[in-house]
């Protein structure tokens, strides 16, 4: 992976609950970034070289994905819950001695960067998440247009092992229909990358796990999100989303985060679900000025 994260140092990080793959690299405060479905870290390959000539920077694979360890899911789907793999990012923040960190997650990494925020407040300076509205929200108000859409969303909580033969008979046509599907096309994608994921989620371990994240976030998430219902995320939050993807047609980011965190702002990028491949430099100039010196102005 050195040619997509040049400068930086791969290390895998034992957790409590799992061994964490990382890509690290720069100087400065630290800045950890987590992925979504069905990618890795290498979807951050456009923007983490230019952010780590300000930030060190923390590209983990999160558990289940890419080489990070694939446990298995465990009671009730226990060890894919978002507390549990929020927990894994503060263990690896914390073993390279960051107490305290800037914080993105795009797609399901920010599923885990919210409830991170919730459950380790003083951990997180600052938050941002890329294409998502909160989990419950987005299940909260379901109806066809929503579930024709993210109709994955349903697919993959079914019981053990069927979507995971499905998947399984063609993973690389599962994974660029996906990708191509939410981006307006595979173009949007480094042949490098995609190899990348290709590579990984063909691995049938890789295949359970991620469907062990979902149906994680259809059943123990939810309960732990309804415990929590009247805590805020209270650290600035900046949502991020496509202009042309599904969060822009049937949701309103700026409304649904204002409901659970106290200082949200945040706007559309031209761009599919894919933020920081379909555009780095925008995605880019967003966070350097969340992140930066001058991110409360």
């Amino acid at each position: 992976m050195s040619d997509l994260f040049p400068g930086f140092t791969a290390r895998r990080v034992a957790t409590s609950g799992a061994e964490i793959h990382c890509e690290f690299g720069g100087s400065g405060p630290p800045l950890l970034l987590l992925h979504g479905y069905p990618q890795t870290h290498a979807m951050w390959h456009k923007v983490a070289p230019a952010l780590a000539r300000e930030f060190t920077v923390v590209c983990p694979d999160l558990r289940g994905y890419g080489d990070s360890s694939k446990p298995d899911g465990g009671e009730r789907h226990v060890n894919y819950s978002k507390r549990a793999m929020a927990r894994d990012m503060v263990e690896v923040m914390r073993a390279q001695g960051f107490a305290r960190f800037g914080l993105a997650g795009h797609d399901r990494g920010g599923r885990v960067a919210h409830r991170l925020c919730l459950d380790h407040p003083n951990a997180v300076e600052r938050v941002a998440v890329l294409d998502i509205s909160p989990t419950r929200i987005m299940y909260g108000q379901t109806n066809q247009a929503f579930a024709t859409a993210y109709y994955h969303w349903f697919f993959l909580i079914q019981p053990f092992d069927l979507p995971e033969r499905l998947i399984g008979a063609d993973p690389a046509y599962y994974l660029r229909k996906k990708l191509g599907g939410w981006s307006g096309g595979l173009s949007n994608f480094d042949a490098r990358a995609l190899a990348e994921y290709e590579r990984c989620f063909s691995n049938p371990a890789t295949i359970y796990a991620t469907c062990e994240d979902y149906r994680a976030a259809a059943a123990i998430d939810l309960e732990h999100d309804e415990a929590g219902a009247g805590t805020l995320i209270g650290c600035p939050l900046l949502a991020l989303w496509g202009a042309k993807g599904v969060v822009n047609r049937l949701f309103d980011p700026i409304r649904d985060w204002g409901h659970v965190a106290t200082d949200v702002r945040g706007r559309t990028l031209p761009t599919g679900h894919f933020l920081p491949e379909e555009a780095p430099e925008e995605t880019l100039a967003a966070f350097r000025e969340f992140f930066g010196a001058d991110g409360d102005a």
